[in-house]
């Protein structure tokens, strides 16, 4: 809303800063927001999509756009070559618009070299700066930017695209909404995961079977994780996940709360047998495992140690 009021009100400013977390949505509003101030015909602060200007920036020929990746482009040269590129105008359109990725990557005269070209670029130019850690920047350059945050999204919006852009059944949006925790590109990219699903297929049959498996089972089970090379943090979240919906069914018994919808009868089983001081160790199991997999504890130790609360509990 921001960005199309001053594009509606021909206001635009010469340098922004989007900061949060990765996938959520920073190049893509960039790239849009590109589109906008250089398109022919614009609705209501949106680029119409159809013009010349629009579809040559779609397609990446247009000139003025430029993306540099600062992660991998960090230095003092890098920036000077910006700053020399800025001197010319357009050959189309009305501005010449730089999208610097990762800008929190900058050396520090990278930085300072930035910062000159921010305090006085010429009237054509816009700079948007991307990143995920706002911390990292000079007041200095703070200032002389428009700051815009990019909050998490609701778990509702992110399933509902999954839902309608994507066909994705409503269960299966449930899930990769609670897991992505409003990071709308990390959902997409856990709906199209082979690993993921994998990963979600074999926790669940362990989760559902804990109880009755016994120590020798475990040790397979952990083995079988390893041997898949699945990542073992997103089954550790992926484990609290469940264990928050059995908590919370054993406290409402209402299965509309539920992230594992369709898992919901394994759920009110458990959360029969388990007690809520149980259910709270196992959450506390978790993680502790997760602590001590950062201080390099030996991850078939840590996993044996988690397993043995939950099966216990």
């Amino acid at each position: 809303t921001t960005l199309k009021n001053q594009i509606k009100a021909d206001r635009i400013g010469h340098a922004y800063l989007f900061c949060g977390t990765r996938g959520t949505g920073k190049t893509t509003i960039a790239k849009i927001f590109a589109k906008a101030v250089n398109c022919e015909h614009p609705v209501d602060g949106s680029p119409c999509g159809e013009c010349e200007s629009c579809r040559s920036i779609a397609s990446g020929r247009s000139m003025n756009v430029v993306e540099i990746d600062a992660a991998s482009n960090n230095g003092v040269e890098n920036i000077r070559e910006i700053r020399e590129q800025v001197q010319y105008p357009p050959t189309e359109g009305r501005y010449r618009v730089y999208i610097i990725d990762e800008v929190h990557m900058l050396s520090s005269q990278a930085f300072n070299a930035l910062l000159k070209t921010i305090e006085e670029p010429p009237s054509y130019a816009v700079i948007i700066l991307l990143t995920t850690n706002q911390d990292a920047f000079l007041p200095t350059i703070l200032s002389r930017c428009v700051q815009l945050k990019l909050k998490p999204l609701k778990d509702f919006v992110v399933k509902s695209y999954l839902t309608e852009h994507m066909q994705i059944p409503e269960a299966d949006a449930d899930i990769y909404a609670a897991f992505a925790r409003g990071n709308l590109g990390r959902a997409i990219a856990l709906a199209s995961s082979e690993d993921f699903n994998l990963m979600r297929q074999e926790v669940l049959h362990l989760l559902k079977h804990v109880k009755d498996a016994d120590i020798s089972e475990l040790l397979d089970y952990i083995r079988k994780l390893k041997e898949d090379n699945l990542d073992i943090y997103e089954c550790l979240d992926f484990m609290q996940l469940w264990y928050r919906d059995v908590l919370l069914y054993k406290v409402t018994k209402d299965i509309n709360l539920l992230v594992f919808k369709d898992e919901y009868r394994s759920i009110n089983e458990i959360s029969q047998v388990s007690g809520y001081d149980g259910l709270e160790q196992i959450l506390d199991a978790i993680d502790k495992a997760r602590v001590r997999l950062d201080a390099n504890v030996n991850m078939d130790l840590a996993m044996e140690l988690m397993l043995l609360v939950m099966k216990e509990n």
